[in-house]
């Protein structure tokens, strides 16, 4: 098995379909303006069909853009990667942050390992998990302290402040939350 970034042909459905609805245009508009089918517009919104460059160039056009900048704006059709742990040296216990996932997602996951600067303070667009692998810390936020040991989570809603600590050595603690990039819907009701 390889640890190579396995990536098939992007899907741009998703890309025409937010610009389209972005510019409040309605699909028989955007046919009209391309010479397109309707019933192709939302086969590839649908990412059913997979434009030709001439019409990808057409429903750029269309939709006052480019199709460079389409392509950049559409979604990976299908994405494995595979991040290795990096080896720790012997003497080596100094804190540690590492990425766990590569690229521009709509997950963001981190290891932390070690201590944590304590004093600095996090306000995420949207939501985050917090998982204590190993050791414990300390979490405040919204006013209140929690403590955390090995197999324990905090789920933080988008907005929360909120700041850490390491309570004991070789702590480990992974944090996944959503990509600030992402516009999350927030359901406040419940």
């Amino acid at each position: 098995m390889g640890d190579h970034k396995e990536q098939q042909p992007v899907r741009v459905g998703a890309a025409v379909r937010r610009r389209r609805r972005a510019l409040e245009l309605t699909l028989a508009v955007v046919a009209e303006r391309t010479g397109l089918s309707v019933p192709f517009l939302s086969q590839v919104e649908n990412d059913r069909a997979r434009p030709s460059r001439t019409s990808l160039e057409k429903l750029a056009d269309a939709l006052r853009t480019t199709a460079v900048e389409l392509l950049a704006a559409a979604d990976p059709a299908a994405t494995v990667d595979v991040v290795r742990a990096e080896p720790a040296a012997e003497d080596d216990f100094a804190p540690r942050t590492r990425s766990l996932v590569r690229g521009h997602h709509q997950l963001h996951a981190s290891e932390f390992l070690g201590d944590h600067d304590a004093g600095r303070e996090f306000q995420h667009r949207n939501d985050e998990l917090m998982y204590v692998v190993d050791g414990a810390v300390e979490i405040e936020a919204e006013g209140r302290a929690y403590r955390l040991g090995r197999g324990d989570t905090l789920y933080l809603t988008g907005g929360v402040r909120h700041r850490w600590r390491a309570t004991v050595p070789d702590t480990r603690v992974i944090v996944v939350a959503v990509a600030e990039h992402i516009e999350a819907v927030q359901d406040r009701s419940r």
